[in-house]
């Protein structure tokens, strides 16, 4: 016997299904699907997100998955680890030029494309009603929002000393790229 279709049964399987269909694409240019999503969060990652315990804590994954993928996406140039100025044992990362470039041929494209296709307010509804759902599973989960700098409790938006922005968490300048970037820190306002 069939379970009774709903409304959330429906989205959840559409939901499931566009993403299966990402991940299937996800294998191009010999890169798995998880490698392809820490150049993507790098990509998005203010300077103080880009470490691998914030990668890991965004993708909800393993440690070790973690380091293996960013193991060979530093082997195969992609991405750079330096050792953190502040913290000697920790690492940042950075994609190298190379790791931009193939960014650039991003299978999410497909996605991105059809969702320019709808119209504005059906983009926003999209968007409002994805991220209600993220935050819900995520509250459930106990993990970390992730979100972009200038939506958090800490943000300042014009700062004193001359800077365009200010973390009153981290006591830190940022720049305007920071702001729109995303934070492991984020506290939503």
């Amino acid at each position: 016997m069939a379970m009774k279709s709903t409304p959330a049964r429906h989205i959840a399987a559409l939901i499931e299904r566009i993403g299966r269909l990402s991940h299937t694409s996800s294998h191009a240019d010999g890169l798995l699907p998880v490698q392809w999503e820490i150049l993507r969060y790098l990509d998005r990652a203010n300077r103080f997100s880009c470490t691998p315990a914030a990668v890991t804590a965004y993708l909800g994954l393993t440690k070790g998955t973690v380091s293996q993928s960013l193991n060979t996406l530093e082997a195969r140039g992609l991405l750079r680890k330096q050792v953190d100025p502040k913290d000697r044992r920790g690492r940042r990362l950075s994609l190298s030029a190379k790791g931009r470039l193939l960014l650039r041929r991003d299978p999410l494209a497909e996605s991105i494309a059809a969702i320019d296709g709808l119209t504005k307010k059906s983009q926003t509804a999209l968007a409002d009603s994805l991220q209600a759902m993220l935050s819900a599973r995520l509250d459930a989960q106990g993990r970390q929002p992730f979100g972009q700098c200038h939506t958090c409790t800490y943000f300042t938006e014009v700062h004193d000393d001359g800077d365009p922005h200010y973390c009153s968490l981290l006591q830190e300048a940022l720049s305007a790229d920071d702001a729109e970037a995303i934070c492991i820190e984020q506290t939503a306002s």
